[in-house]
């Protein structure tokens, strides 16, 4: 014997049945646990939602195991969920691949609703004949439009769709008007004096709920399945067009149907060469025009011509400069790589190669700086990704947003997430300086008051080293405002790097004098010059722009990849502003433009 239970308490129930006998107990209590949850933030609302579409859109003779007071109350937190979940969100949901729903009181339910969510919830019901049958002239005129969107229903409901009068959103053909038999040379008859009176129409009654339309047979319809299917496809092609592929593809007859195609630059084709250096085979676009040709000479190996040269002495040939003469496509200069060929039995056979357009030397040098620094970045992006994975589900553990975590765990997981935090900063101290250096990123023009930076930076760095008797020792007097030409965090965050840097290899004690003074440049200009004494433990280093000693105080950090990438970086920022940063003995000196109309006192220029 086997029960199934439906109450709004079915497991207090079947504990009582069980006490009674020994039978096995179904109960289907989902709709009522998915009531019970208390949806209170954006995901779980969306979550509940998409709960009660997959139960309320079952088939109505399965069931949902559950009560009428459970469906009416599911169909009332429905209504609140759409309330609180906007139209687009819903459309989605319901609009998820690999579900269809059956129940046709839900789709009467989102007939109502906004336009995107009838046609979502329209596109996904999946009735009967019957059930669409019955739904279709209780749904709104608007909602029986949605329907003509789809190419997928039985031929009785495109049919019920018809004499409703619901038509493809394209306007029909004009009816082409009756030709008249009268001859031509015949008047036409004058227009009547008055119009006549407009007919009215007749509203076509619809079928009745309970008398649904019988199914017809496609010999009474006049269209199959595979029909439709033939009909989609010739529509698909006459709607695709050609493409520029097709057409080069597909040679035509000059009848004047189609305009003239442009001449396609080529770029490179690949070749195979005889044992006379004669090109025997290219590719086909440029077959006709480059076989025959003689690329090689075979002349003495001690020949002039490195082509020449390289053929009598069967040698690889790399970036060989050749000529070509004949048609457009393919005149002008060349370069060619080459390999020879022998035969099993070890005969020369030839060369295989390819030939391609040469670059200009500028622009292929800054090509060459800027895939490479493009390939840098393509590198940090893919380890971006795992860096930032990691550091989200750091912070995850940390915060405890999936559950509780004991504390130890939540505080290596707050390491984990600040270690995470450090190198993608340092990511992008590399991807700045990368951009930096090919002239990919240049420094917003803008205007900041450097005197007033450094002053603010040693400050900052005198309230750590202060401890250590060590920091900046500052000669800037009383001068006025040093106004340069850069924008104000470019600035700040440029000093800060040179001094911080500085003051971070500071040994116990040491002080590092900064002098900061306007003078005339060698190009004639204004700039200003800041010139920082190095510390002892810089002034080593034979290359400081490449130095990889770490910070002497952990405290005081300017970058993840060490002092040298620090410099290296304040280098490429001073250059991109139109200044530099280089060393000049034992000290490190930094020139920045001074804005036109700074006000400095004319005494204070100096040579």
């Amino acid at each position: 014997m086997r029960v199934i239970i439906r109450s709004p308490q079915p497991r207090r129930f079947a504990r009582a049945l069980r006490a009674k006998g020994d039978f096995p107990l179904f109960f289907d209590d989902r709709l009522a646990t998915v009531l019970r949850q208390r949806a209170t933030g954006e995901a779980n609302l969306r979550t509940q939602f998409r709960q009660l579409l997959d139960l309320l859109g079952r088939d109505r003779a399965q069931g949902t195991g559950s009560d009428a007071s459970l469906i009416a109350a599911a169909w009332l937190r429905m209504e609140a969920l759409a309330d609180a979940i906007p139209a687009a969100t819903r459309a989605r949901l319901i609009r998820e691949p690999g579900w269809r729903f059956r129940n046709p009181d839900l789709a009467a339910h989102f007939a109502d609703h906004e336009p995107e969510v009838a046609a979502a919830a329209l596109a996904r019901a999946d009735l009967a004949v019957e059930d669409w049958n019955a739904l279709i002239p209780r749904l709104p005129v608007r909602a029986r439009g949605f329907l003509r969107l789809r190419r997928d229903l039985p031929l009785d409901v495109e049919a019920l769709l018809t004499r409703l009068g619901v038509h493809d959103r394209g306007l029909p053909p004009p009816a082409e008007a009756p030709r008249s038999e009268a001859p031509r040379s015949e008047p036409a008859a004058p227009p009547p004096a008055d119009p006549p009176a407009p007919i009215p129409l007749r509203r076509v009654p619809a079928p009745a709920a309970s008398a649904p339309v019988p199914p017809r047979s496609a010999d009474e319809t006049g269209r199959t399945e595979i029909s439709a299917l033939v009909e989609r496809i010739a529509q698909f092609r006459r709607e695709r067009g050609e493409s520029p592929a097709d057409l080069e593809r597909s040679p035509r007859l000059p009848l004047g149907e189609v305009a003239e195609r442009p001449a396609r630059a080529l770029s490179g084709f690949g070749f195979a060469a005889d044992t006379a250096g004669r090109i025997a085979w290219a590719a086909a676009e440029v077959a006709p025009m480059v076989i025959g040709t003689r690329l090689f000479v075979a002349s003495a190996a001690g020949s002039d011509d490195p082509l020449a040269r390289a053929f009598a002495r069967r040698q690889p040939i790399a970036r060989g400069a050749v000529r070509l003469e004949g048609a457009p496509a393919i005149s002008g200069e060349w370069i060619v790589d080459a390999e020879p060929r022998f035969s099993e039995e070890g005969h020369f056979a030839g060369y295989v190669g390819r030939f391609r357009r040469p670059a200009d030397a500028a622009v292929g040098a800054a090509g060459g700086a800027a895939r490479e620094a493009d390939r840098i970045r393509q590198l940090l992006h893919e380890l971006r990704t795992p860096v930032t994975a990691v550091q989200g589900y750091a912070e995850v553990i940390q915060q405890q947003l999936f559950g509780p975590a004991p504390h130890e765990y939540r505080a290596l997981a707050a390491a984990i997430a600040a270690d995470a935090a450090r190198i993608l900063a340092g990511f992008e101290e590399l991807d700045r300086l990368a951009r930096l250096e090919t002239g990919a990123l240049a420094i917003a023009p803008g205007e900041s008051d450097l005197a007033a930076l450094v002053r603010r930076t040693a400050v900052q760095l005198d309230a750590v080293l202060g401890g250590q008797q060590a920091g900046l020792a500052l000669a800037l007097g009383e001068a006025p405002s040093l106004i340069v030409a850069i924008d104000a965090e470019d600035a700040e965050a440029l000093v800060w790097r040179l001094l911080a840097s500085l003051a971070a290899a500071c040994a116990p004690g040491e002080r590092i004098a900064v002098a900061l003074d306007p003078l005339i440049g060698g190009s004639g200009r204004a700039v200003v010059r800041l010139r920082a004494a190095l510390p002892a433990r810089l002034a080593a280093e034979e290359n400081l722009f490449a130095a990889t000693i770490r910070p002497a105080q952990g405290t005081i950090n300017a970058g993840l990849f060490g002092t040298g990438f620090a410099l290296r970086l304040a280098r490429a920022e001073a250059r991109a502003a139109g200044g530099d940063l280089r060393r000049s003995d034992r000290a490190l000196e930094l020139t920045l433009p001074l804005l036109g109309d700074s006000p400095v006192l004319p005494g204070a220029l100096g040579g």
